[in-house]
């Protein structure tokens, strides 16, 4: 049984705010300390002024998944945020051949690494793409030894869009006898920040991430939307701020 409940109704669309959406996907399983932990997944969807459709770190899709969203237009845009976010990225460029890939740092090699079929078709950069010029910002948060994430900003919604860089499991999502271990890596909500292991890659390298951290703070988010756990619908800055005391910026 897993220690972690999914955000039902999962692969379905639900609105944020105009022209953008989350969907929530079913548990993934991801390799630490040497078990398999289950995760909550999230995909953003944003629909471009042209109406192409920006989709962040997509979930496993189904068929009804993909009728609705071709429903809000085409899908263009299929984006890995960070190495460790890409898997289903392949099963959907076959649904929609026709949509760009985006690569994350590091993530070609990752899946190479793991055997993993995935197609991409352009690196990211830090700062916006010209496809989405002027409608979503973007910069690479940097320091981490392990990885770097691609961080996204829709500025009409005033969204911060994360992997990573914070995760927040809900206490009443989570079987009781695990609540304590999820305190002390750091992600239990409503305190939810980067786990320690990813943590402690910063060690020495603080500078540089604080300087990606004054980046995102400047954007004055009202919304921060997470792949893992509760998203915050309010009061972004805040808790931005919050979720990233542990750099001490």
């Amino acid at each position: 049984m897993d220690f972690v409940d999914t955000y039902e109704p999962i692969r379905t669309l639900k609105p944020v705010a105009d022209n953008i959406w989350i969907v929530d996907g079913p548990i993934e399983y991801m390799q630490q300390y040497g078990i398999d932990v289950p995760f909550p997944t999230r995909m953003t969807i944003i629909r471009l002024s042209n109406g192409d459709l920006f989709v962040h770190s997509p979930v496993q899709g189904s068929d009804k998944l993909y009728r609705q969203i071709e429903k809000l237009g085409r899908v263009a845009h299929l984006v890995s945020p960070n190495k460790i976010h890409y898997a289903s990225i392949y099963p959907w460029s076959q649904r929609f051949p026709d949509a760009l890939c985006w690569a994350s740092p590091g993530v070609r090699q990752r899946a190479k690494s793991r055997n993993i079929t995935v197609r991409f078709d352009r690196d990211l950069r830090d700062g916006a793409e010209d496809e989405w010029l002027g409608e979503i910002d973007q910069l690479y948060f940097r320091g981490g030894r392990f990885m770097d994430e691609v961080v996204f900003f829709h500025k009409s919604s005033k969204t911060v869009i994360l992997a990573d860089l914070i995760e927040n499991f809900e206490k009443d999502k989570v079987r009781w006898w695990i609540v304590r271990v999820l305190k002390l890596t750091g992600v239990l909500a409503p305190d939810g920040m980067i786990p320690v292991d990813l943590r402690m890659t910063f060690i020495g390298r603080h500078k540089i991430a604080c300087q990606c951290f004054d980046k995102m703070m400047a954007w004055n988010a009202d919304k921060i939307i997470l792949s893992h756990g509760r998203w915050f619908d309010q009061d972004g800055s805040r808790e931005l701020k919050h979720a990233f005391r542990w750099l001490k910026c």
